[in-house]
């Protein structure tokens, strides 16, 4: 091993991979695009320099933004993704049987293509699966004028920079409640609190500006460097947070995952937040009365 990539997380701090071999490396419309092999997180995809998904623990953020809220429902048939492009997260969600329908929408075709090339190991069997559905378009203007809907709305995007700052937003949120079943339920990419303090804080609020219940819950991954990694939530009907045990319970072994990282038990213990990312939204989590515009 002789090269080394870096990551800028924050001012002052740089997280360095050691590379076996560049597999791909491309300026795309969008985005600077590099996927390398390294000997402990296997292959690794960054989005301008900034981590995406690894081989290795990719089934952490996968297994808990998928099957938190999808065995919190217990009946989700249509789902719609907003990014992922990677396709691990979708790969989690057609492990459900309920499931008939994932719709994806994913901005850069260039990030597909060379994760169906480079990591299949995450991924293969979404492409076999003809409940998969994708659309190459900017996730915030497909939404805006979308009419279907949804039983789970998943946003798996990057970090709140640039145009990608859209899909954190109260409108984004308010497109997306529109198309929400009754019980249907959102579950976000929020950020590590540590690090990303107050866009986690923003991104939280605005979750709860909209919808009747919001709130977060964490996943502590090796490759989002920073301490806890935290997904936002919201419905107007279903509490994530509150989940009957015995009914989570009973989805979960009725379901035969055999997952690695999501449990019923890691369930329930992934909403109790350290007081200091709970100080940050504090007044924002799961309201009581009332929904937002």
């Amino acid at each position: 091993m002789t090269d080394w990539t870096e990551e800028l997380l924050a001012p002052g701090l740089r997280l360095s991979y050691g590379v076996n071999r560049v597999l791909a490396q491309t300026h795309t419309p969008h985005q600077q695009l590099t996927l390398i092999e390294n000997d402990q997180f296997g292959r690794v995809m960054l989005l301008d320099g900034v981590t995406q998904v690894t081989t290795a623990d990719e089934f952490i953020y996968h297994e808990m933004l998928a099957h938190v809220p999808l065995f919190a429902h217990g009946d989700v048939r249509d789902v719609l993704i907003i990014g992922g492009g990677d396709c691990g997260l979708a790969e989690e969600v057609l492990k459900h049987e309920s499931v008939r329908r994932v719709f994806q929408v994913e901005i850069d075709v260039a990030v597909v293509s060379s994760a169906r090339r480079h990591l299949g190991a995450i991924n293969a069997a979404v492409f076999e699966d003809e409940r998969f559905h994708l659309r190459i378009e900017d996730g915030v203007r497909f939404v805006d004028g979308l009419t279907e809907s949804f039983d789970a709305v998943l946003v798996d995007s990057t970090d709140p920079i640039g145009p990608a700052a859209k899909l954190f937003s109260a409108e984004f949120y308010r497109n997306i409640r529109r198309c929400l079943r009754v019980r249907g339920v959102l579950a976000v990419q929020a950020g590590v609190p540590f690090l990303q303090r107050e866009a986690f804080a923003s991104t939280v609020s605005n979750l709860a500006s909209v919808f009747k219940f919001a709130g977060c819950y964490l996943l502590a991954s090796p490759s989002y460097i920073g301490g806890h990694l935290a997904i936002g939530w919201a419905s107007d009907c279903l509490r994530l947070d509150r989940p009957s045990v015995d009914r989570l319970e009973q989805r979960v072994a009725k379901s035969g995952l055999g997952l690695r990282y999501y449990s019923s038990a890691m369930h329930r213990a992934a909403f109790v937040l350290p007081p200091y990312i709970a100080e940050p939204v504090k007044g924002c989590i799961a309201r009581p009365e009332g929904a937002g515009p």
